[in-house]
Formats: structure tokens, C-alpha cells, sequence
């Protein structure tokens, strides 16, 4: 591990020109870039003290960690940004126009990066536990995004973070084929790739050491509504395990990320009567830490591992145990839709809002604001045995309803979408017609505050199969603009 020269931040900054294309790697805050890009954020404040320009355009596997999105993004340093970010400055800089910002499904990224649909790409960043002197590299918390990275990128930079020298082992790399070959995944625990990611090793312009957690925060403690949200899952699950929809012997589950279905994971583990399951999605979070030591959880599979120091200890100082039980693999694997299909999964899943007729709004506040991205909702809402979005009937001390007659746009429409769950209740909306729906959405998920314009709504409608009166089909947004309460809204 001394072949290639060793830099500080400042120095791995300075290979960095204007209005280069640069790959971080990680997915959320795991396995991202600690100090290389504060050191880059600086020397761009520099250059615009001086009158110079200094902007980047910036790719990730997914959101990242405030070094990235949120020092680059404050720093007025990134131009451009793709697929998915949550970073609250960032976000700021693009709905006001300032920041150009793609949103896209993680699971045809990879191929858009190969086919160079971004550019070449002239830099990765890449956060490695362990380099050897031909190339092979150890990544750390998180996949992601990173090989296909360090195969595009004409040259990398290495963050060797020693922190996470007890990673070793936890990876699945496999190479998705350019020819489409079908992913040689029959079982979740299949070891299908290499531990080791291989690079060219003239690529590589020096390393960066590092010592650092990635400092994921904890999850907020679960409000009442969100436990009655789970509640309800739960309760829905086992009444499909016993009509035999599902196996009595155990499920494979895909979760979002988020308070709402850290509450589920909880309830769907304290519940004696589910089955024990596995689980294939993109984050590992704690809860499902918990539930695989007491081992309710079989196996779990994901493209980052997303858990707090404490957690993130255990599993080092336990190795041998959770490398039996957890793989990292790259989200090419995890968001492939011929794997989902294929592991006959459940996938639950968070929203903003949903209208009444079973669209889905994942990612833009009225229609225009973006929160974070779609991410990989649509590729596993799309490809799961079984699609479940979940979210609170009302926000904003109910001055806002999440069940819209039309939502403000549309992530995910209502054939990808199987059952929506609020607190007030569950809509089965499979088997259903149009109307049908609507009248199920309406009883049993909008909150009673606004039943009654939900109701007249479908009732005033025109004719036709999906009964809309494009009037009134914004009214409670128009309500909230207005007065800045939805309950005013107006047919």
C-alpha cells in the first residue's frame, strides 16, 4: 500500500479543474468522501474571492453526506448534479434555478453511465478501507454507484479511510453485462461478484488518508401516527400470509429509508405471528440491525450500510456473525428489476401524496419543489410482487391533505401502485376499478377533515373511466396558496 503518492485534501483538490465531471462515491452518507471535497469546497470559495470561476458537475451513487452536497452546494460549487441528493441547502440551490439537477431511477444509472450519457466522467472520488498496490481496492460502507465509476472515470482519487479497516469481506461486486446477460442471482445470499473492486492502477493519482465515522444521525423517535401507519401494515401482511398470498414461512421485504418505515420494521418485528423475512433494498439501516441479531431477520441485502457508530461498532467487533448474514452490492444488483421481479418481494415505500385514484407524488411539494428524487421507488414499486406507499393523511397540523382528488405531479401511477396506508386506515386497490379505488382511498386513508370535498369532488366529476373535473382537480393547492390552509378549498 505505497505506490501511489500520498496527498493531503488540499493537494487531491488541486487535480480538480473548472467545470470537470467528478463521481463521489457512497449511497446516503455511508461510504462517501470526507475530506477531499471540503478541501475542494474551500479552494472554490478561494477562486470566487478572486473573481474566477470554479464549478463542478457532480455525480453520486445517491444522496450523500454533508462534505459533499452540502459544503460543494454552499460553496456555489457544483453546476450540475445527478441522480438523487437530500441535502436541505443544495436542495434550496436547485428549485431556485441554480443548480441543474436530474432526477433519475437508480436502476438504469448505471447503464446511463456507461454510455457516457453524463460526459465523460474525469474524476471519482472513491472512499476506500483498503488499497493494494495493483489496484484492488476494498470500498468501504457503501457500493453504490463506485465500480462503474472507477471504470468510466479517466482518473481516481483514493480517501483511505482506516476507520472502517473491519469492512473487509461484506461486499458482492458483480459487473452487470452489456449485453443484458441475466444476473446470476437465484437466492438472496448467493455470492455472485468479488469482495474486491480492480482498477487501473495508472488511474489512480494518489491517496488521501483518513480516519473518520460517517456519522450517520439516528432515527427520530416514532410519533403515533406513524404507529398506527404500521400498525395497519402489519396487520394487512399477516391477514395475506393467511389467505396463503404470501408464504407462512418467511418474506422478502424491500423498505425506503425514514422514520415512517423504521416505525413498520419495528412493529413487523415485535409482532410474534410474522414470519421471519429477508431483506433486499438499497439501505441497511439500524432497526434491521436489530432484528438480524435477534435473528429475525434471515439475511439482508443492500447497497450501503446506513447505521449509527454504535451499531456500526457491533458489527465489526461481531464480524464473523453479520458476514453471514449482510452483502453490499452495487445498486445496478439491488435496483435490477429482473432481481426484483425475481425475489417475489414485498416493497414499502414513503410518499409526499397520493390522489384518490392511486398516483403517487414522491418527490416534488406542490408540483414544483423537489424534496429529494425518486430514487429507487418506481424501480421496486414497478417490479415487486407487492407495492405498499405509506405516508400520514396530513401534514402542516392538517393545513395540508395528503390525499389529493389529482396529485401535483406524478412519480409512480396507479399500476404500480397496490395498497396506500395512512393512519386513518388501508386501501387495498388491487382488482379495482378507477371509481373504485377512489372510493376506497377516500374511506379509508383520507383524514375526516376532508372527506366531504373528496366525496363531492368524485361525485361532480365528469363521465369516463377516470372521472376528473379538471376545475376543481387542484383546488385544495389552490386553497393553500391562497390562505395557506387546504381545508378552504372550494368545488
Amino acid at each position: 500500500m505505497g505506490a501511489f503518492p500520498k496527498l493531503t485534501a488540499e493537494e487531491a483538490a488541486e487535480f480538480i479543474p473548472n467545470d470537470a465531471l467528478v463521481a463521489c462515491s457512497g449511497f446516503t452518507a455511508a461510504g462517501c468522501p470526507k475530506v477531499i471535497p471540503l478541501a475542494l469546497a474551500k479552494r472554490a470559495e478561494r477562486l470566487h474571492d478572486d473573481g474566477k470561476p470554479f464549478q463542478i458537475k457532480l455525480l453520486t451513487g445517491a444522496s450523500t453526506n454533508d462534505a459533499v452536497d452540502g459544503a460543494l452546494g454552499r460553496a456555489r460549487a457544483i453546476a450540475f448534479r445527478a441522480p438523487y441528493q437530500a441535502d436541505r441547502d443544495l436542495r434550496k440551490f436547485i428549485n431556485d434555478g441554480d443548480v441543474v439537477y436530474i432526477d433519475d431511477h437508480l436502476s438504469r444509472y448505471g447503464r446511463r453511465l456507461r454510455q457516457n450519457f453524463f460526459g465523460n466522467i474525469d474524476i471519482a472520488i472513491i472512499e476506500v478501507s483498503h488499497y493494494m498496490d495493483d489496484g484492488e481496492l476494498t470500498l468501504t460502507t457503501a457500493v453504490g454507484s463506485a465500480p462503474v465509476f472507477c471504470r468510466n472515470a479517466k482518473y481516481i482519487l483514493l480517501e483511505h479511510n482506516t476507520y472502517h479497516e473491519k469492512i473487509a469481506g461484506f461486499h458482492d461486486l458483480y459487473n452487470v453485462e452489456p449485453n443484458n446477460a441475466p444476473v446470476p442471482l437465484r437466492a438472496l445470499s448467493d455470492h455472485i461478484g468479488t469482495k474486491t473492486l480492480r482498477v487501473d492502477l495508472k488511474k489512480i493519482l494518489g491517496v488521501v488518508e483518513t480516519n473518520l465515522p460517517d456519522g450517520i444521525e439516528a432515527f427520530k423517535p416514532c410519533t403515533l401516527v406513524h404507529e398506527a401507519i404500521a400498525g395497519h401494515v402489519v396487520d394487512f401482511l399477516l391477514r395475506e400470509i393467511r389467505r396463503g398470498i404470501f408464504p407462512s414461512t418467511s418474506l422478502t421485504m424491500e423498505l425506503g429509508t425514514g422514520n415512517l418505515t423504521n416505525a413498520v420494521l419495528k412493529h413487523i418485528g415485535a409482532c410474534e405471528e410474522m414470519p421471519k423475512f429477508s431483506v433486499h433494498g438499497e439501505v441497511l439501516q439500524d432497526g434491521i440491525l436489530e432484528l438480524t441479531e435477534r435473528e429475525r431477520i434471515e439475511f439482508a441485502v443492500g447497497s450501503s450500510l446506513t447505521v449509527t457508530e454504535p451499531w456500526l461498532q457491533k458489527i465489526y467487533e461481531h464480524a464473523d456473525f453479520y458476514k453471514e448474514r449482510l452483502l453490499l452490492r452495487p445498486s445496478e444488483i439491488t435496483n435490477h428489476p429482473e432481481v426484483i421481479q425475481r425475489l417475489n418481494l414485498v416493497a414499502l415505500n414513503a410518499a409526499l401524496e397520493a390522489d384518490i385514484f392511486g398516483n403517487i407524488n414522491s418527490t416534488h411539494v406542490t408540483g414544483t419543489s423537489v424534496m429529494n428524487g425518486i430514487g429507487g421507488a418506481s424501480d421496486f414499486a414497478h417490479n415487486a410482487a407487492l407495492s405498499i406507499f405509506m405516508l400520514p393523511s396530513t401534514a402542516k397540523d392538517g393545513k395540508i391533505s395528503s390525499m389529493v382528488p389529482l396529485c401535483s405531479h406524478i412519480d409512480l401511477t396507479e399500476h404500480d401502485v397496490d395498497v396506500i396506508v395512512t393512519e386513518q386506515g388501508l386501501a387495498d386497490l388491487r382488482g379495482k376499478s378507477p371509481e373504485q379505488r377512489a372510493l376506497c382511498v377516500i374511506e379509508n386513508c383520507a383524514h375526516p377533515d376532508y372527506k366531504p370535498f373528496l366525496r363531492a369532488y368524485l361525485q361532480r366529476s365528469l363521465s369516463g373511466h377516470i372521472r376528473h373535473d379538471l376545475n376543481t382537480a387542484f383546488a385544495f393547492y389552490d386553497a393553500y396558496a391562497k390562505t395557506g390552509d387546504m381545508r378552504n378549498a372550494q368545488l
